[in-house]
């Protein structure tokens, strides 16, 4: 698959899931990168806290990659680098907070000598081949949420990234209602546009609304409060200092993230006006009413800020009259994380106030209006639906279609999709996939090892060792061992049987030692299933003495 006298689109994640976003545009025999995200573990990945993106496809054309462009600063879009950049050694090009976010990452990770990491000025352009990028700033929850308008040789791109519509932006100014016009005035190919929000029926809402509810709510309350966000959300967090000060309040900060993200938005230009913090000890010794804390884990991490708060192991104390604002919105697969967490804080008569209750959060991405604004705006030919699951790039495949864009088309991981000449069209379908961090070690997610995990977490594991002689003669009793097996009052009569039904097993077919292990594993595991009705995983060790 080399690109020929054409333009080529591939998505190797972000489409057909939220997150892990990455996205490759091809021409002319070469390619470039916009994005490399992950996305974080669920259920499905026992013990995984990171998940990454197979980049096989363009790891084995890593000399025909031109080199990585980032619009903005969250994990899902560019998370992944520090795992996966050596296997593709190309420049970076990011603006500066991104940067600034990206260089701790490769600081991190011992590469930041080895990576070209290229700061481009907010609003500036660079040229890669016969690629043309250009930054335009677009409204988000982080500084610097940029789109990319992309110069090919077919035709021009507008690549959203992650966008939303703003009239009272707290965070940088972005591109007007008529420079978009502008651009779509000159022509525009293919708009590639986030599908988040495609569902909801409303504009996002502003971060200036935000704000004056926070101070409404904030304002009424009296004893201690703690605020929990995204640490990436820099305008939440300019708006939770400016919210301080209308109320009264002294902030203390808790969370690593939140102390690392503060940093790097002061040292690009943000967050100057951030009133200072008291620490933990300080902040313990104010009035209830005189403090204001704002804190990671309204996902429901539970080493993060909030859980530890919640269950009363935090230096931060809050206690009966005391209220969380949960001023985040509830990723879905997080519900019953957060819902321990709340009811943790309930159990402990701390009130909760979430986007429910009061307009304490407003999204970064656009709902359907603010779709339809940048339709009329742009006027692509093709729209090109991404970061979303089917369901939403589905629809907002249908959306744009209503709305007078004549060529949307519905593509996911994987598809390789010709934009120009006669585009759009999908030509072919590469390997795309998922890779686990676990532990220190990048695995398939889809491997032996993560299949094997499952089934042990499902199903619990029986270890049995037996040790025969040189003629093939089982020496003594079988040993057993065995974790998450549903027996607990009758474990050792269990282990009595299973133990037996495995000597039993090994007489009379020593001669062939593979046919012996699996009579062994057979016994024990029809016992197991016998006593408890599930299927655990049986290892059987074999030694000779």
């Amino acid at each position: 698959m080399t690109p020929k006298d054409e333009l080529l689109f591939l998505a190797l994640g972000g489409s057909g899931e939220i997150g892990m976003n990455v996205n490759l545009y091809g021409c002319q025999g070469k390619w470039v990168m916009v994005d490399c995200g992950m996305t974080f573990g669920d259920p499905y990945y026992p013990g995984i806290d990171l998940i990454l993106p197979d980049l096989e496809f363009i790891e084995e054309r890593a000399d025909d990659l031109l080199g990585i462009v980032l619009t903005h600063g969250h994990e899902d879009h560019i998370g992944a680098l520090p795992y996966l950049w050596e296997d593709l050694g190309v420049p970076l090009y990011a603006t500066p907070f991104t940067a600034g976010l990206i260089q701790r990452k490769l600081e991190e990770a011992g590469l930041l000598d080895e990576v070209e990491l290229n700061i481009i000025e907010n609003e500036g352009g660079f040229d890669l081949g016969t690629f043309g990028f250009r930054y335009l700033p677009l409204a988000h929850s982080i500084p610097e949420g940029n789109a990319l308008l992309i110069d090919t040789p077919h035709g021009r791109i507008f690549h959203t990234g992650d966008w939303k519509l703003d009239d009272e932006p707290q965070m940088g100014s972005p591109t007007t209602a008529d420079e978009l016009t502008a651009i779509g005035d000159e022509g525009v190919l293919a708009l590639v546009c986030d599908s988040t929000n495609v569902f909801n029926p409303k504009a996002s809402g502003s971060e200036g609304t935000v704000r004056e509810e926070l101070d409404r709510v904030i304002g009424a309350l009296e004893g201690r409060v703690l605020v929990t966000t995204f640490a990436s959300n820099v305008a939440r967090l300019k708006t939770l200092g400016q919210v301080a000060k209308d109320c009264g309040r002294q902030l203390c900060v808790a969370g690593r993230s939140l102390d690392r993200i503060i940093g790097n938005a002061q040292a690009s230009g943000y967050l100057k006006d951030f009133p200072d913090t008291v620490d933990f000890e300080a902040a313990m010794r104010l009035q209830r009413s005189e403090l204001l804390i704002v804190a990671t884990g309204g996902q429901g991490e539970p080493r993060a800020a909030l859980g530890r708060v919640a269950e009363d192991n935090h230096p931060l104390k809050l206690t009966s009259g005391d209220t969380v604002v949960f001023s985040s919105k509830q990723i879905p697969g997080n519900e019953l994380a957060i819902g321990r967490i709340q009811n943790a804080l309930a159990e402990r008569e701390i009130k909760m106030i979430t986007d429910r209750q009061a307009e304490v959060h407003v999204s970064g991405h656009p709902g359907r209006p603010e779709l339809a604004e940048m339709y009329k705006w742009i006027r692509p030919e093709i729209l090109v639906p991404v970061h979303g699951e089917i369901r939403h790039m589905a629809e907002q495949a249908r959306f744009g279609r209503a709305e007078g864009i004549a060529k949307p088309i519905v593509q996911q991981n994987g598809d390789v999709v010709r934009l120009a000449p006669g585009g759009p069209e999908i030509i072919g379908h590469e390997r795309t996939g998922r890779l686990v961090l676990d532990g220190d070690v990048i695995i398939a997610a889809d491997g032996e090892a993560m299949n094997e995990r499952r089934r042990i977490a499902n199903r619990g594991i029986i270890a049995v060792t037996a040790a025969f002689d040189s003629s093939g003669k089982l020496r003594g009793g079988p040993v057993l061992s065995m974790a998450g097996i549903p027996l607990e009052q009758d474990r050792e009569t269990f282990i009595d049987e299973a133990i037996a039904a495995a000597a039993e097993a090994a007489r009379g077919k020593a001669k062939d030692a593979e046919r012996l292990r699996e009579a062994i594993r057979l016994a024990v595991r029809r016992t197991a299933t016998r006593w408890t009705g599930k299927k655990p995983v049986v290892n059987v060790s074999m030694i000779e003495v």
